[in-house]
């Protein structure tokens, strides 16, 4: 059966992994895979985290199936998390919150949902977007179409022509929107952004998926989530897929949640019901370990608070080091502007740098960034950065 398949290329993202871990280079940076690492070049267990898996494990009875929807304590907890607890669509039971594996699966079982419901319509992604984006929906069978949002010239947001693509979509267009910390550009949309798109989201009827990967590392807990509540509770439907890689340092546990808020409860049980028949179909139910971690944790307010402590310094720590790249780029290679570096938010910027540029920062100075010059800026230090901006100025 399989004796005429061809072998296919590395996955442009989990290739620079692959790649740098093969380079013998002393001198080598890795600005490429989206992990936060500290200034040792390690991506840490947050000291909350290990404590609530310690508790897990002396606690833990049993090894049995979870649920289809979960671990109800994680469900209760990442509820809370993104729509707070004074939520109209929590407090009238018009949200539900299932279990994922990562925010991939969410983002995978949200498009298997709509493609169930209406296999016609349409998920219009921003353009650039996270590169698995177009292959997790599109992998439902979803139709993809794309807008525009970020002016690579301008290094920032053309939101007029963002605003008028989504003013052209059809009726019941799925809008696939990142609330904070956008992946790959780090260009956030402003308040008074937020306030016309939202207009344009309820007069043309559109459906935002609201993929929210790394709550806590752009503004700030509340402030990243602000966006998702006020959508959640002015549109009669919205879908969430959350992530806690990130922001609970969780990457290998692969823990997600998608959640479902709607006009009434009667609403938002048939689509928890739908919910998990997909996943009973797909992978029928999730992993318990790392949900379990997030719920004892979530439930103890002094590891609850150690757990926002430790996530508010890695988010100081990455405004840091935008400003000292940006600062340092800016000094090296003065004819050319790096200043929205420091402007921008999260893990990702993109430089702006053609393929042949970087592929002379991978071979020439052993600098590996994804494909389109995105850089995670939690993948640097001083010692980094000063090799990075070399790099960067040897190959312009």
């Amino acid at each position: 059966m399989f004796e005429n398949l061809d072998a296919l290329a590395p996955d442009p993202i989990l290739g620079i992994s692959a790649a740098f871990a093969a380079d013998p280079s002393d001198s080598k940076v890795d600005v490429g895979v989206g992990v936060y690492r500290d200034d040792a070049g390690q991506t840490p267990v947050m000291r909350a985290v290990r404590i609530a898996q310690a508790r897990v494990a002396e606690l833990e009875r049993t090894k049995t199936y979870l649920p289809a929807s979960g671990n109800a304590a994680f469900n209760a907890a990442l509820t809370e998390l993104v729509l707070g607890t004074t939520h109209p669509a929590v407090t009238e039971r018009r949200a539900v919150t299932l279990q994922t594996p990562g925010g991939c699966g969410a983002l995978r079982l949200a498009a298997d949902l709509v493609h169930e419901t209406a296999p016609g319509t349409r998920v219009a992604l921003s353009t650039p977007t996270w590169p698995n984006h177009p292959a997790l929906i599109g992998g439902a069978g979803l139709e993809t179409v794309r807008y525009p949002y970020y002016d690579e010239a301008a290094r920032g947001i053309d939101f007029p022509a963002l605003l008028a693509s989504l003013d052209a979509m059809p009726a019941g267009t799925v809008i696939l929107l990142q609330p904070s910390c956008h992946n790959p550009t780090g260009a956030d949309l402003a308040d008074p952004q937020w306030e016309e798109l939202l207009a344009v989201l309820q007069r043309r009827q559109l459906l935002p998926l609201l993929d929210l990967a790394y709550q806590g590392l752009g503004e700030g807990l509340e402030q990243d989530a602000r966006w998702v509540r006020r959508l959640a509770a002015e549109l009669p439907e919205v879908l969430i897929t959350v992530s806690c890689s990130k922001n609970f340092g969780l990457y290998r546990e692969r823990v997600g949640a998608v959640i479902y808020t709607g006009r009434s409860p009667a609403e938002a049980h048939a689509v928890h019901t739908h919910l998990m028949r997909l996943a009973r179909r797909m992978y029928s139910m999730p992993p318990d370990h790392g949900a379990a971690t997030v719920g004892v944790l979530w439930a103890d307010a002094a590891l609850r608070a150690d757990w926002q402590a430790e996530l508010d310094a890695m988010r100081q720590r990455l405004a840091a080091l935008r400003l000292d790249l940006a600062d340092a780029l800016g000094r090296e290679i003065p004819r050319r502007d790096f200043s929205f570096i420091g402007r921008q938010r999260g893990m990702f910027s993109l430089l702006g740098l053609p393929p042949a540029a970087v592929e002379a920062l991978r071979h020439d100075h052993h600098v590996y960034c994804a494909p389109d010059s995105r850089i995670n800026l939690a993948g640097l230090n001083p010692a980094a950065i000063a090799r990075v901006v070399a790099a960067v100025a040897a190959v312009l």
